[in-house]
């Protein structure tokens, strides 16, 4: 089911994305300070949550009996700070395990030794090794995604590698690729390319169109009396059940 015929009613969200490069000031990264750039300024497309927090890698729910070994990076203390630099430096190395719940506390890692150094080219200094500022400040980028967005990371929905170029994009078109890469099945490649493009200035839903797949399609399965009603009604009102369905989730998520 899709809602592909919505273009033509009004939208109160912009979809179009800001370029994210903020090697110089890592606070321009922190999440809380920019409430979403263009668009809905109630729906966050950065971290709200403290830095370094385990939200998601201490969620039962999500990490399972992992949740209570979850580290957590407090960048204003300096052991912990130090334990930070000391995991930051083993992510670039290789060191971490292959898995989305280790590959996000390198992220959360990263973000701390910035947020505690108070720039990319002091955390990767501090940290050492083969961690570089590009490395740092992409991972640190992957820690200040939503708390929606990550928790798909961390259940193995959203590649580690994916979010770190979904992290590249702002505002909602952030939001937008996250949920195109899983209901559009995207490659990690394809997920660069398109973040490539909308850093570029090309609009998110023409970035995904060019690489097959339809911002806003998703596939329901209704019970069955549900069904059975909206397409009757569809029918009877000569419209796409697409339209109530919107209509239906428009009211339901205000």
């Amino acid at each position: 089911m899709t809602d592909d015929r919505r273009d033509a009613r009004p939208r109160s969200r912009d979809d179009r994305g800001r370029a994210t490069e903020s090697e110089r000031d890592p606070r321009a990264d922190r999440g809380g300070d920019d409430p979403g750039g263009p668009g809905d300024q109630s729906i966050p497309t950065d971290r709200r949550s403290p830095v370094g927090a385990p939200v998601i890698r201490g969620d039962e729910s999500v990490a399972g009996t992992r949740a209570r070994d979850a580290v957590q990076f407090d960048p204003d203390d300096p052991d912990s700070l130090a334990e930070a630099a000391e995991t930051v430096r083993e992510f670039a190395a290789g060191a971490i395990d292959d898995d989305h719940l280790d590959m996000l506390r390198g992220a959360a890692a990263c973000a701390a030794l910035v947020r505690g150094e108070g720039s990319y080219k002091a955390a990767a200094e501090r940290a050492g090794g083969d961690a570089t500022v590009s490395f740092i400040r992409k991972w640190a980028r992957v820690h200040d995604l939503p708390r929606s967005v990550r928790r798909q990371v961390a259940l193995g929905n959203i590649a580690p590698t994916a979010a770190k170029h979904i992290a590249r994009v702002a505002g909602e078109a952030r939001l937008l690729l996250a949920w195109a890469t899983l209901d559009g099945d995207l490659t990690v490649r394809e997920v660069r390319n398109v973040a490539s493009a909308v850093n570029d200035g090309v609009p998110i839903n023409r970035a995904l169109t060019d690489h097959g797949t339809t911002l806003g399609r998703l596939e329901l399965t209704l019970p069955p009396g549900i069904y059975r009603d909206l397409r009757q009604q569809a029918s009877l009102e000569g419209i796409h059940p697409d339209e109530i369905v919107a209509d239906a989730l428009d009211e339901y998520l205000e």
